[in-house]
């Protein structure tokens, strides 16, 4: 895990925790899950092997090298990111492509199941949601995981076929975020190899290395010591565990070994300082980095762990007094946060930060670190924590009732964790009987102590970064300035109030179910109301402790003229702070304390509706929220004015930047400029009106006769219809008949051309080419776009991506909608080399030019097909999947759960039918081909 993040918005980390009782040791170690098989081979690598079944017959194969970009050499610079490519372009019993090939040919797709990732001090390959029911493919996994090991061929042509791609993927993330970091790495880790290492490495290095380079490198580094392997999934785990011992005997482990080094910060008494810009930054951000060793590498006990408990709920706390702020009058600064998080291997760090408004960095770092220094002074209160501790409670019982949707890939995560810096990896169980042991006995006093240890003035950094232009930008002596002014100024503590009231005090008439009726092609019930109101409901436990709540009527922003659409369009995020009934934001957050629900109204171009999800036994408060918000919504001027200027000083610098301005001016390219295509920027911020939002929410979110509600969960029929009655029965009816309103925004007619200058910092192209076409919508027609996008996807990796070393990869997305009106849009887009993108685009259109002269291969179309059947199979195992399902077979008409739909037509497909549906749709689309290319 690349644990060198700036963290931009609060995190909760839910981690494992032990009880404090007089009979418990806290010195003891957390102990290891049962249900994990672990142990070393003979030859020193370790394995990880588990039973799970989520998804059923599915398994993961991971393996983790303890290797990442700090063991390189400065000539080395980027190979521990070459090599991982490597793994992929030839092993000793997969020559070439031959692992993607093997893989692809059961579903199994590159760049989703088959991955890898490295980082500063890791390595890790995983070959996901792999089909166990096939016979030999747990077997082929386990020798790709062999091959992984020692057995990396490195030929002299595959090292220099994958120099251009890596080259393209350096130029993709060449951004303004890179470019930042690679100004303020050397300062915040002055004097260590984090400052001079960036993962990705130098791009002479990457194109001019020779072989011999990263051959050394391998040898060095990768080796039994330092390997570990993770099987996770529904699979018997006496077998895995002898084939891992027979398949694995014949690595050998290296004699007289390279010491891994530990890599270490020096520390530093004095306040460092950097300031990093960039053409292409969008906000001005200040962060004061406070870092600490921890103890990655040594064996946690239960005290490691009841501190890590402490920091999730000072995290917890200090998140909600600054969303408080945030909500009040007007905000010091456009974002705020101070957390307490994994730095890098071996620290780690609190983080005071801020996203300042443009020319108010003294104004936001005064208000970020007068907050954090109120609890330094003060600490926090006893109602802060409990209601943090009960949250936290609430959470891990939510997440203890679910043990069984863990999923393979989060299992093999903690054991990548585990092996390299021996993380627990306690079972759920015990998670959660020690959970509730242990939170009782966190006291305030005890976080408040913790708080103010973690915000230190040793080792601290001040890192400001922004745009290059005339923004007034702190310097080190106005920031050094402002701190010691905070921290020699008596700061008034904090004052919590509380909030215990009713959502609901009144009495509520309700209304009967008046007709009944089963869909026993969802088993579910449909109920019809006595005010109009249409309930469907389907109890389905796939998810133990959640309960889904969606709900539409037709109209949206389809009724409403040019002029009210900014208002339309942000209407679901700012009535999202406003609060509900009589209760603003901040008191309807203490009165949920403790109960796991969340609830959203939004307006979409067709439809408005509110949408929401509960566990079972706060369904009764979602229904009393759902009531509120249609019968006694709230606008709150204050909180609207509050989010309003965040808004307005967000958006000041993001028109710069040059993805924005790409992606706005392609968005107007395929709307023809239609005046309803809404563009984020300040020229919308300023049409968003409070009273016109309040009249357009009134309007849409009224008449229950008008609305379907549909809810779906783990929750029993004699639970929900007398709630449904009481809340859903009680809404108000005016028994309007109303539809949406069709306004086209249909791409330029015939084939459009654009060459468009942006001034791109790093040199590429972004070439996107567009196909739309008016075609009759049939599922035939969905499914046929879906296999046709893997197809191209397969096609473009091999040519683009890996015969051309282009691009890093080309993008393929397609649609068929539908309404408004039948429509098939079909897009790729990807980035490049200037003087390569006209060559890389005659590519694009020889492959599908090819797939309607010949047709696709069977290969492409058996991987593609293979993998779309294995995907729908895994997600019926889930609610979302019930829930969509009901709700297109309520607005759409389509059934897309049954077999018809979906398995049988993708079954009955052949090559002959994907090259005639191209050829149907490419005959009479228009075409939109726009490049956007460095300004000369």
């Amino acid at each position: 895990m690349n644990k060198i993040i700036l963290i931009l918005a609060a995190l909760l980390v839910i981690l494992i925790v032990k009880p404090t009782s007089a009979q418990t040791n806290l010195n003891q170690p957390v102990p290891i899950d049962k249900e994990v098989r672990t142990g070393v081979l003979e030859n020193g690598i370790t394995y990880y092997i588990r039973h799970n079944e989520e998804p059923k017959e599915r398994a993961s194969f991971y393996i983790f090298q303890n290797v990442g970009a700090l063991l390189e050499e400065d000539n080395q610079n980027g190979l521990a990111h070459f090599l991982e490519h490597m793994a992929f372009n030839g092993t000793k019993n997969f020559e070439g492509k031959g692992i993607l090939n093997t893989l692809e040919k059961h579903g199994v797709a590159f760049g989703r199941n088959i991955n890898a990732y490295t980082s500063f001090n890791e390595t890790v390959y995983n070959l996901s949601d792999v089909p166990t029911t096939i016979d030999g493919l747990v077997d082929t996994c386990l020798l790709i995981l062999h091959d992984w090991t020692d057995f990396l061929l490195l030929t002299d042509e595959e090292i220099d076929s994958e120099r251009g791609v890596i080259t393209e993927e350096w130029r993709t993330r060449r951004n303004s975020s890179f470019r930042l970091r690679d100004q303020f790495f050397p300062v915040l880790f002055k004097g260590s190899k984090w400052a001079v290492r960036d993962v990705i490495g130098d791009t002479t290095v990457i194109k001019y290395h020779k072989p011999e380079t990263l051959k050394k490198f391998y040898h060095d580094w990768y080796r039994t010591d330092l390997q570990g392997i993770a099987i996770v999934g529904d699979l018997d785990i006496d077998q895995v565990e002898a084939k891992i011992k027979e398949i694995f005997s014949d690595v050998e482990p290296i004699e007289n070994p390279k010491k891994r080094p530990e890599f270490e910060i020096p520390e530093h008494e004095e306040t460092y300082f950097v300031l990093a810009t960039d053409k292409e930054a969008t906000q001005s951000s200040i962060n004061v980095y406070i870092f600490d060793k921890n103890k990655d590498g040594e064996e946690k006990t239960l005290a490691d762990h009841r501190e890590d408990y402490i920091s999730s709920l000072f995290n917890t706390m200090i998140s909600n007094r600054i969303s408080e702020l945030l909500q009040k009058g007007t905000p010091p600064f456009v974002n705020g946060y101070i957390q307490r998080i994994a730095f890098v291997r071996g620290y780690d760090a609190t983080i005071i930060g801020t996203t300042a408004k443009p020319n108010e960095e003294d104004k936001a770092l005064e208000a970020i670190y007068i907050e954090a220094q109120k609890i330094k002074q003060h600490g926090f209160t006893s109602g802060e924590l409990e209601r943090a501790k009960t949250n936290l409670l609430t959470s891990i019982e939510s997440a203890y009732k679910q043990r069984d949707k863990i999923r393979n890939d989060s299992y093999a995560s903690n054991y990548r964790d585990h092996f390299l810096t021996k993380e627990p990896i306690a079972s759920m169980e015990f998670e959660y009987e020690f959970t509730k042991e242990i939170i009782p006995g966190i006291s305030v006093e005890e976080v408040s102590a913790f708080a103010k240890e973690w915000i230190d003035t040793k080792n601290r950094t001040i890192v400001i970064t922004g745009p290059d232009n005339d923004v007034d930008h702190l310097n080190e002596a106005e920031a050094n300035e402002i701190i010691a002014k905070v921290e020699a100024s008596n700061i008034e503590a904090y004052v919590d109030e509380d909030a215990s009231q009713e959502l609901i005090e009144e009495e509520l008439t309700g209304g009967k179910i008046i007709s009944s009726k089963n869909l026993e092609e969802f088993d579910a019930v449909e109920w019809k109301l006595a005010n109009g109101a249409t309930v469907i409901f389907r109890k389905a436990d796939y998810e133990k402790d959640n309960v889904a709540l969606r709900s539409y009527s037709v109209g949206g922003s389809s009724l409403y003229d040019v002029e009210d659409l900014p208002s339309a369009e942000m209407l679901g995020t700012f009535i999202n702070a406003y609060g509900v009934g009589e209760f603003n934001n901040i008191t309807l957050d203490k009165i949920l304390t403790g109960k796991k629900v969340d609830i959203s109204p939004g307006l979409g171009q067709l439809t408005e509706g509110i949408n929401g999800s509960s566990t079972p036994k706060d369904f009764e408060t979602l229904m009393q929220l759902l009531y509120l918000h249609f019968e006694k919504p709230r606008f709150d001027e204050e909180a609207h004015n509050a989010l309003w200027a965040r808004y307005k000083a967000y958006v000041v610098n993001v028109e710069k930047d040059p993805a924005k301005i790409t992606q706005d001016s392609l968005s107007n390219i395929l709307s023809n400029y239609s005046p309803r295509n809404l563009i984020f920027n300040s020229k919308l911020i300023d049409q968003i009106d409070f009273s016109k939002i309040k009249e357009i929410y009134t309007d849409r979110i009224k008449d229950a006769s008008d609305f379907t509600f549909i809810i779906v969960g783990n929750i029993d029929e004699s639970t929900v219809k007398p709630m449904v009655e009481k809340y859903i029965g009680s809404l108000s009816d005016i028994d309007r008949k109303e539809n949406w309103i069709d306004h086209p925004m249909d791409m330029p007619e015939g084939e459009t051309l654009k060459k468009i200058e942006i001034p791109f910092t790093t040199p590429k192209t972004n070439v996107n080419i567009v196909f739309e076409n008016d075609m009759k919508y049939k599922r035939e027609n969905v499914l046929k776009m879906a296999v046709l996008k893997g197809i191209l996807r397969l096609r473009y990796t091999e040519t683009v991506r890996e015969e051309e070393g282009g691009s890093y990869g080309v993008r393929v997305s397609g649609s068929v909608s539908q309404l408004p009106s039948p429509k098939s849009t079909l897009k790729m887009d990807f980035d490049c080399d200037p003087e390569k993108s006209e060559h890389l685009k005659s590519i694009i259109y020889r492959e599908i030019d090819k797939i309607i002269e010949e047709g696709p291969t069977s290969v492409d179309f058996n991987k593609t097909v293979k993998n779309l059947l294995k995907d729908r199979e895994q997600s019926k195992e889930h609610n979302s999947y019930w829930m969509n399902s009901i709700y297109n077979y309520y607005f759409y008409g389509i059934n897309t759960a049954s077999e018809d739909a979906f398995e049988n037509i993708l079954n009955d497909l052949t090559e002959k039918d994907i090259q005639k549906y191209l050829k149907s749709f490419i005959k009479g689309a228009d075409k939109v081909d726009a490049q956007f290319v460095p300004k000369k």
